[in-house]
């Protein structure tokens, strides 16, 4: 096994382009002939895509609110192998993590002993961009800022000044991005355009790399990386880990632009634990295997393909051959939209979905849900075999409103990150069920209990 360095990447705030210069980042210390492994904070399922374009390796969640100490830990562990370093972005701002204030991207720097380089946003300031700096290195003490990226520079000039103000703290500064269309990311309304629809995602990927190795000192940023402060493969914490249990012994799993968010620390996990994996695409009309005895679908933009999905004539045969074959089939956020009766876009266009659960969904009028989610299944999804009996670290982000004219039992009881109760999430219709949270880790009964 080799030890390998690692380094998170942070910024003030959201928006401030850490996931362009990770990018970069990445591809540039590929190009140098380093092992390169990447790790994105936090429940996000979009920007790992584009990491592991730009890497060439599967990119790994590490999420401080949803996971255990131990998790994010093997995760490291599992990445240090065979890797030279491990480069993770940060989420929102360095200290910004759940509603009750844990989780950070500094927590988890901290936990794994990493370094953090902040990408400073310069637009529209000169030297108060040392105020800003001071003030992040500061703030937690024990919070590890080692180096500065500045980033939408705008000229030389600038950058002169900006270099200048940052002379009287003790920080080193890296190197500057200067504002670039090139370089820009398109975004929608979860975040980023996935990666599978950019045509040109290479050539992006390819000048992004190009721009980190002109401007950024790359040997120093290495110098500032650090050994992961991971423990022994052998030890209890981590072999004593609880891990997600698959779904079936041969889960047939949706993927495709509309079905496209999954964790990869979950299907490794599912691999381990001896599942079969298959996969499928709803938007080509594919039909889950038939030899599977779960399905899964995952979230994505189904709201964007409504249309498609509603005319895939063999998926719904396939669906529906899989409801009378009692097999268990789950939903996710996306995927529990498709399970319901209809859709509704948000030009105000309604589409008939597979009919599995008893609600109706619409983006005609967007309302924001988001936050994390403590998650224990009810007695009537036990009762419906329904395999995720310990409580769940999850996330629930969508623009959607729903409709349910029936009854139905409920799938999950479900707690905020501030310990509040909710009103219970997702359906059960026999052996079909699904919700609006993406689940991210399994968690400990004393986790759960914590809140009360």
């Amino acid at each position: 096994m080799s030890i390998a360095k690692g380094f998170v990447i942070a910024a003030p705030s959201s928006g401030s382009g850490k996931t362009t210069i990770t990018l970069a980042l990445l591809r540039a210390l590929r190009e140098t002939g380093l092992r390169v492994a990447s790790g994105k904070s936090g429940p996000d399922y979009i920007d790992p895509a584009f990491h592991k374009a730009a890497s060439g390796r599967p990119c790994l969640n590490y999420d401080a609110w949803a996971m255990s100490l131990a998790q994010l830990s093997l995760n490291a562990t599992e990445q240090a192998e065979h890797t030279d370093v491990v480069v993770i972005e940060g989420a929102m701002g360095l200290f910004d993590g759940a509603a009750d204030g844990s989780g950070s991207v500094a927590d988890l720097a901290t936990h794994l002993g990493l370094p953090i380089i902040l990408v400073v946003d310069c637009k529209s300031q000169a030297h108060s961009v040392a105020a800003l700096v001071h003030g992040f290195l500061t703030y937690q003490p024990h919070c590890h800022i080692a180096g500065v990226i500045l980033n939408r520079v705008g000229s030389p000039r600038h950058e002169r000044i900006l270099r200048q103000a940052l002379e009287k703290l003790n920080v080193i500064v890296l190197g500057a991005f200067y504002r670039s269309e090139t370089l820009a990311l398109p975004e929608r309304h979860l975040g980023l355009v996935q990666a599978s629809e950019r045509e040109d995602l290479e050539a992006f990927l390819i000048a992004a790399g190009a721009a980190a190795a002109k401007n950024i000192d790359m040997l120093v940023l290495m110098r500032l990386a650090k050994v992961l402060a991971i423990p022994a493969r052998e030890n209890k914490k981590l072999t004593g880990i609880s891990h997600l249990p698959p779904l079936g012994q041969h889960m047939a799993i949706a993927k495709d632009i509309a079905f496209a968010f999954n964790y990869e620390h979950l299907l490794n996990n599912w691999q381990k634990q001896g599942a079969t994996l298959s996969f499928f695409s709803p938007l080509a009309d594919e039909s889950p295997s038939s030899d599977a005895d779960a399905i899964f679908l995952c979230g994505g933009y189904p709201e964007l393909h409504a249309e498609t999905l509603a005319h895939a004539d063999n998926f719904k045969s396939g669906m529906i051959a899989a409801t009378q074959a009692d097999k268990l089939i789950y939903g996710e956020c996306g995927g529990y939209m498709a399970l319901g009766q209809t859709l509704t876009d948000k030009a105000g266009q309604t589409h008939e979905m597979l009919g599995l659960l008893p609600h109706d969904t619409s983006f005609a009028k967007r309302k924001l849900h988001l936050g994390y989610r403590k998650l224990r299944c009810t007695e009537a999804a036990k009762n419906a075999g329904f395999p995720w009996q310990k409580p769940l670290g999850a996330h629930e982000f969508h623009y959607s409103t729903l409709h349910c004219a029936s009854k139905a039992p409920s799938l999950f009881e479900a707690q905020d990150a501030e310990h509040h109760d909710l009103d219970p999430l997702g359906h059960i219709n026999g052996r079909i069920m699904g919700s609006f949270a993406h689940v991210v880790a399994e968690r400990s009964e004393d986790w759960w209990s914590a809140s009360f």
